[in-house]
């Protein structure tokens, strides 16, 4: 029997998949789960962020609602609205290399994609040593006060907590690095250059840490709220349909680089039909103006959202290796 590159491809993805789950150390459900593949338990560990629940909280509290969108039972691709409980999903390698990821997966603000854009690459990350952490984010067209900071906000508790606890996790409390996609990019990118901004009030000890992120990677991210550039449904759940110039620029990340911002890995493909690639190259731009390492990986083709298991048989499935390759030469391991 004759195996194509491709077919190969998928299925050493797939076994990949498997095997990092392993690693994991995982054995029972969390939530949101109700049907993992076979051979893919769900993380035990999640981490609440809010003890005291999540600050402006909307009248009606959002109803979490998980949506199977896979057309094939080998692979999740769950999306999750709703999020009253903002959390972190815990995935621990066997051997830890000191080194932690905070990744906050996509979904246009409008959604959280935890598969795709979530366990699987938290999987890929435990296989190799990292601990790495799922971020279940506010939406910010559900009704929170504050909206355009509630994704942030969350994000800023979640990288305190992470050091706060770093210890139990075998982390080194410096080495925590953020990851986003899409709109999760524009959370991760936001984290790493707004990490001094005061965006929700102090709520015990872990608040005292620092939010700035060893080195932060987002992966063809949101980031302009320029119109004439901006993924438009984000920019609108976000500021809403009339944002002043000042909010625009708050919330653009590109217009916000702090001089000691950390090191950034941009990723990017040239076709993206959601997110144009000026995202990402604006953001180059800001940090190489304000002198902060970057370095951008263009594809011609990869289109939206190609996470891990979209890049199979193309010249872009190697940004999982270049991105570990540049995170060994800035530190993180």
């Amino acid at each position: 029997m004759t195996i194509d590159r491709r077919s190969f491809m998928a299925a050493s993805l797939l076994s990949g998949l498997i095997s990092g789950e392993a690693l994991a150390q995982t054995a029972a459900p969390a939530d949101p789960a109700k049907a993992a593949p076979p051979g893919l338990p769900e993380p035990i560990e999640t981490i609440d962020l809010w003890p005291r629940g999540a600050p402006g909280m909307p009248a009606a509290s959002p109803v979490e609602t998980v949506t199977e969108r896979s057309t094939t039972t080998q692979v999740n691709d769950r999306s999750v609205t709703g999020i009253a409980r903002p959390r972190m999903v815990v995935f621990r390698p066997d051997r830890p290399n000191g080194a932690a990821l905070l990744i906050a997966p996509g979904g246009g603000y409008r959604l959280v994609v935890i598969d795709k854009e979530g366990y699987e690459m938290a999987r890929w990350l435990a296989a190799r040593g990292f601990t790495a952490f799922v971020l279940f984010y506010r939406l910010p067209g559900e009704g929170w006060k504050e909206r355009q900071d509630a994704p942030l906000a969350d994000a800023q508790r979640a990288m305190r907590l992470i050091r706060h606890r770093a210890k139990s996790y075998g982390i080194q409390p410096e080495r925590v690095a953020a990851m986003g996609f899409s709109a999760g990019g524009h959370v991760c990118a936001s984290l790493s250059t707004r990490f001094d901004a005061k965006v929700y009030a102090p709520v015990d000890a872990a608040d005292r840490l620092s939010v700035r992120p060893f080195c932060a990677a987002p992966i063809y991210p949101v980031i302009s709220m320029d119109p004439a550039i901006a993924h438009a449904g984000s920019r609108d759940l976000l500021l809403g349909s009339t944002p002043s110039p000042e909010m625009e620029a708050t919330h653009s990340p590109d217009r916000t680089v702090p001089r000691d911002a950390p090191p950034h890995f941009l990723l990017h493909a040239e076709d993206d039909p959601v997110v144009p690639v000026e995202n990402s190259l604006r953001l180059r731009a800001a940090l190489k103006a304000q002198g902060v390492p970057v370095e951008t990986h263009l594809f011609a083709q990869g289109g939206h959202g190609f996470g891990l298991r979209g890049t199979i048989g193309k010249p872009v499935e190697a940004w999982p290796d270049l991105w570990r390759a540049w995170a060994r030469s800035v530190g993180l391991g």
